[in-house]
């Protein structure tokens, strides 16, 4: 079947054994993708609107998964079903992700991944898992449309991180490879133009912002090694 690269990649993500809960589904692509070409043996997509849901029972019919793939519609974590134990938010903001786990935090309680990639706010994100109790046990970079996504995996524990390992990611920067590069590069753009437009008295915001980009140029003078 045809998913996209993000998607893809979070899937490929998932653990095998089990029972996923995918957040914000739009059509089921992932569920089905996940039962169709992963093998496991059921999945849940939700979302909060019917518009998205009636193209997803088209195509978990299409597919032929429908035994396999329940559909629900519901906001955020009001769809939790007794049994998942994995989460996958993608294509929502950071900010939105935050405020649909921690409106729910109870039902986090059995949830051992998650696995998350938020169009933007992902040091937010981080710190908010890290605070309901989750470490960052691995973190992916995926290209889709000329945009670069991060993929964060989440598991249940402790750990702690200075800015700097939140800022670029803890087990990103100990990977070696041009999309990440390419990556800190673009991200160092951005910090470098941010910076030139800071009123003067932003003066805490400059003292971050330029310690952002001493980190960044840093990691790039160790990626071209």
């Amino acid at each position: 079947m045809k998913i996209n690269n993000r998607l893809k990649t979070i899937g490929d993500l998932v653990p095998l054994s089990s029972y996923p809960l995918d957040i914000g589904c739009d059509h089921a692509l992932l569920s089905i993708y996940l039962v169709k070409e992963k093998g496991l043996s059921k999945a849940i997509a939700s979302d909060n609107k019917s518009g998205p849901l009636k193209k997803a029972k088209e195509n978990v019919n299409f597919y032929k998964v429908s035994d396999k793939v329940k559909l629900i519609e519901a906001e955020g974590l009001d769809s939790y079903t007794e049994g998942i134990d994995t989460i996958t938010i993608s294509g929502m903001g950071g900010l939105n992700i935050n405020k649909i786990l921690d409106d729910n935090r109870k039902k986090l309680k059995n949830i051992n991944t998650l696995i998350l990639s938020p169009n933007n706010y992902s040091i937010a994100v981080k710190r908010k898992l890290i605070k309901l109790g989750y470490y960052i046990d691995d973190e992916v970079l995926v290209k889709e449309k000329n945009i670069i996504y991060q993929v964060l995996v989440f598991k249940k524990g402790k750990k702690y991180y200075s800015y700097k390992k939140l800022f670029l990611g803890p087990v990103l920067m100990t990977k070696k490879d041009a999309l990440i590069k390419e990556y800190y590069q673009g991200l160092l753009n951005t910090k470098e133009s941010l910076l030139k437009t800071l009123p003067k008295s932003f003066k805490s915001k400059i003292r971050l912002t330029k310690k952002e980009i001493k980190y960044l140029m840093l990691i790039l003078e160790e990626l071209d090694k």
